[in-house]
């Protein structure tokens, strides 16, 4: 088969050995690959995130000295299946799955190591019990974006925005539009977005976000200043807690502190918006923590692969939530592919262009330059 191989940060077409399923493997012809921002960063620097993953127990995370066939954003059709492999869908039944392969040698992330040849290529083995029957009517375009959408998806749900919370998103890449749209999805009432580009930040629009910010120009931080909901002075909370006690205390016998636990187990304590950062470049976690309000949730999503470093004595003071999401689970994977056919989810926008293989290391740079494209498919038919 016919594959974009990495070595040593250069993207190559070879001619690969084909691929054979073996048992709880389907085989699938590649449809669609999209072009993913994390695989921008692994080819550069895909040797310090090898590094941070072993430590977890994982050695086979690419290297910069190893062959692999990257993109893990995939759609197909159902070509061949394995020995003793339930035969669940009819050869050239369109199918997406979750980009993970138990083969004889282990558990692995498809198109991120040697050990799992990604969708840059004609064909890509997925395992059966991960893959999930594209709905009829769908098309290959919009069914590649699942698994980007899903990892929006499970972002959203990790930061538990509620529909009267305020959401900032930071950075309007492919990641950060798929996030505004999950907002929207989820019932999300006020999200700005933020992006020096003018073209993400029209995309932005396209995908719902209500305020649009150009960096450069405004802060998406300038709202809060006037804001009588969330607290941005390091002592408004102690002034805030006086101001109660004051009030409770002066009620004769009334259970101030089983109120106040009560309101807290409600939601009617102060708290502050939730803040996705989409960059994943170093400085962008100092940057949140150092301006987002009091009790702001941090939800990190942007992918950076070097050392980075915040102010920990700013975010305790702030009292700031700090989490980072990894991926998706089946079900988040699952729900997205019906959002994406039902429309509840309009995932077009972001297809900005269509390579054949022979095009991928020249679609690699220009997705540097974030006027010219936000989401780039792979066609291996092209």
């Amino acid at each position: 088969m016919r594959a974009v191989v990495c070595h040593q940060a250069q993207l190559t077409v070879e001619d690969l050995p084909d691929l054979t399923p073996t048992r709880g493997q389907v085989l699938l012809d590649v449809e669609r690959c999209g072009i993913c921002g994390s695989d921008l960063h692994a080819r550069t620097h895909c040797d310090e995130t090898a590094a941070d993953v072993a430590e977890l127990g994982y050695d086979d995370f690419m290297r910069s000295t190893d062959r692999v066939v990257m993109g893990h954003e995939f759609v197909g059709t159902v070509a061949d299946y394995g020995p003793r492999t339930k035969r669940s869908w009819p050869v050239g039944t369109r199918v997406v799955s979750l980009p993970v392969l138990r083969t004889d040698r282990g558990v692995h992330l498809t198109g991120l190591t040697a050990q799992a040849s990604g969708g840059y290529a004609e064909q890509v083995l997925v395992d059966a019990a991960m893959t999930m029957r594209v709905p009829d009517g769908l098309d290959a375009d919009a069914a590649a974006l699942t698994e980007p959408m899903a990892v929006a998806l499970h972002a959203v749900r990790r930061g538990q925005v509620g529909a009267k919370d305020t959401a900032v998103v930071i950075g309007c890449g492919p990641i950060g539009l798929a996030v505004i749209a999950m907002l929207k999805a989820t019932g999300v009432r006020h999200v700005i977005a933020s992006d020096f580009s003018p073209g993400r930040r029209a995309l932005a629009e396209k995908m719902g976000a209500d305020v649009v910010v150009d960096p450069a120009e405004e802060s998406p931080w300038a709202s809060f200043a006037e804001s009588k909901r969330y607290l941005t002075e390091a002592i408004a909370l102690a002034e805030l807690g006086l101001d109660a006690m004051d009030k409770l205390r002066a009620v004769p016998l009334l259970p101030w502190a089983h109120l106040m636990r009560a309101a807290d187990k409600v939601g009617a304590t102060p708290r502050g918006p939730v803040v996705f950062e989409c960059v994943g470049v170093p400085g962008m976690i100092e940057h949140v923590v150092a301006n987002a309000p009091l009790l702001t949730r941090v939800v990190v999503v942007g992918v950076c692969m070097g050392q980075d470093s915040f102010r920990p004595s700013m975010a305790i003071n702030k009292e700031i939530d700090l989490r980072f999401v990894f991926a998706y689970d089946p079900s988040e994977f699952h729900q997205t592919l019906q959002w994406i056919a039902s429309g509840k989810v309009d995932v077009r926008p972001l297809v900005t262009g269509t390579v054949g293989l022979d095009g991928v290391a020249g679609a690699f740079t220009d997705l540097a330059d974030p006027e010219r494209h936000a989401k780039i498919l792979v066609d291996p038919s092209l």
